[in-house]
């Protein structure tokens, strides 16, 4: 974020600054004052860069805010029943809801042409969450970054920037506007993954999109926590952080002028998503369409649940607010009743998959209420140095606590008449890549089959037949030839030998 860029002097080529005595006097009034003192234990045996850096780190937070959030977190306010009432579960009423499997199909076009206009006149913008690393699939690189394995060889990134400048291309010709439509791609990655990720879309020349149209930013930190609720360093100079979780987004698109850009640029309607999902359909015309029909702060996508007992989060009408509970919160007679209006069909099934859409009025008011949001308890090994020694011990036990918020925390803010939710395909729409190669669920092979699987249903809509001697080979149709299946009257009549690449000629 700028205000870290700016707190820790990167990008400069001056080095920062040691503070000067009465600086240093009033930081250590402020952290003593709220009972984390100990963070400067170590400062007078620091060489003058290592003064500099922990000073610098240190400005960046307000101890008493996060002595604050710490306690609400560890002990999060009660009811006025004292939490004896459970709470009113219902599944989101019929009004604020749409499904892809089941509107009029001149409904679909009609958001969709309704989203390619918007798109048209430059007030659609793209808020990318990229902050994690690919460490669970054998890679340090950023998750975006990562090759699962098509013909092509085409990153998370590439696919979803293609998609990008396809969007803007068939927006461009239903308005008849040439080569003028923009959707500016606001990429929000972390510490550890700023730069390379940076480094990576200019390597590539940022996937033939305009690099001034590609905002690259970083979420924020919070310090790490002991048991006992004191600030934990890492080092005798360096606190212990850990990033403030995807609801960070929020905080973020203020502190580094993401909001700004988008009001100069008149962005008007916001699509946000999690990079480790092959198949989003990102800057969806349909979805922003819809949501702009229906006139809502947020909407979000989600997946029929594929059973009742699959461990997702799911979009609820919780005490008259949208809300997101996990699967553990409903219990499993309930999870497994059917809707009435439709037999074999699952009550509750709108599961989560982090896809959003956000009106730019909204997100306007961010710095009203960014500071109420919960912030959530992840306990962890933290590796940490010991206040009397100053030694770096690895902990072989849970040892502290990092805080996180998360992106859904916003909606009970809303009336019901503020949220929508639009049901999608999962086959079409939905493929996470969580885990290692080889473990048979959301890995590089079935984010490989999802899209393989996808072109060749694309393909053979078209009219071709596809051929193999492998029937679960598929094949790639890249995102610059086709953004959903449109504009494939060329393979009519072709036989397609799987698995194959249909690249623009």
């Amino acid at each position: 974020m700028d205000a870290i860029k700016q707190a820790l002097n990167l990008g400069s080529k001056d080095a920062p600054q040691e503070p000067t005595p009465e600086q240093l006097s009033e930081l250590k009034q402020k952290y003593t004052l709220a009972g984390q003192g100990h963070v400067l234990t170590f400062y007078d045996s620091l060489s003058s860069t290592e003064k500099a850096s922990l000073y610098q780190q240190l400005s960046l937070f307000d101890p008493t805010y996060i002595n604050t959030i710490t306690a609400k977190a560890l002990a999060p306010p009660k009811a006025e029943d004292g939490g004896a009432a459970q709470p009113s579960l219902e599944p989101l009423p019929e009004s604020a809801c749409a499904s892809i499997m089941d509107s009029k199909p001149e409904d679909i076009d009609r958001w969709y042409a309704e989203g390619l206009d918007l798109i048209a006149a430059n007030k659609v913008g793209v808020v990318l969450m990229a902050g994690g690393q690919g460490t669970r699939l054998g890679s340090s690189a950023p998750k975006g970054c990562f090759d699962i394995g098509l013909p092509s060889t085409k990153s998370l990134f590439q696919i979803q920037a293609e998609r990008i400048r396809k969007v803007e291309q068939l927006a461009a010709k239903k308005a008849g506007t040439g080569g003028s439509v923009t959707v500016p791609w606001y990429v929000m990655t972390s510490g550890p993954t700023r730069g390379p990720t940076e480094q990576y879309f200019k390597e590539h020349s940022y996937f033939g999109l305009k690099p001034e149209n590609v905002f690259i930013f970083e979420q924020g930190v919070l310090p790490c926590i002991s048991n006992d609720g004191k600030i934990l360093l890492e080092s005798k100079g360096k606190v212990a952080v850990a990033p403030d979780g995807n609801g960070g987004i929020y905080n973020a698109l203020v502190e580094s002028k993401v909001l700004d850009d988008m009001k100069k640029r008149g962005i008007e309607h916001i699509h946000a998503y999690c990079v480790d999902n092959c198949l989003v359909k990102v800057a969806d015309p349909v979805f922003i369409g819809f949501s702009a029909f229906v006139n809502v702060d947020i909407a979000t996508k989600v997946v029929r649940k594929r059973n009742a007992t699959e461990s997702v989060g799911l979009i609820v009408c919780k005490n008259g607010r949208p809300d997101v509970v996990e699967y553990s919160e409903i219990d499993a007679e309930v999870a497994a009743e059917q809707d009435s209006k439709q037999p074999g069909v699952l009550r509750f099934r709108a599961a989560n998959i982090v896809n959003h859409y956000y009106s730019f009025r909204f997100l306007e008011t961010i710095p009203e209420w960014a500071k109420t949001l919960p912030h959530h308890v992840a306990r962890k090994k933290i590796p940490y140095a010991d206040i009397e020694s100053g030694e770096t011990v690895k902990p072989t036990k849970p040892n502290g606590i990092k805080l996180e918020q998360f992106v859904f925390d916003v909606f009970p803010m809303l009336e019901m008449s503020k949220f929508a939710c639009m049901e999608v395909r999962r086959e079409d729409e939905f493929s996470p890549l969580k885990n290692a190669r080889g473990t048979g669920e959301d890995d590089p092979d079935t984010s490989k089959y999802d899209i393989m699987a996808q072109g060749k249903r694309w393909v053979q809509a078209g009219g071709a037949t596809v051929v193999s001697e492998d029937p679960k080979a598929g094949v790639e149709v890249s995102p610059l030839m086709s953004y959903g299946g449109e504009g494939l009257e060329k393979v009519s009549g072709q036989t397609i030998t799987a698995p194959a690449v249909i690249e623009v000629a």
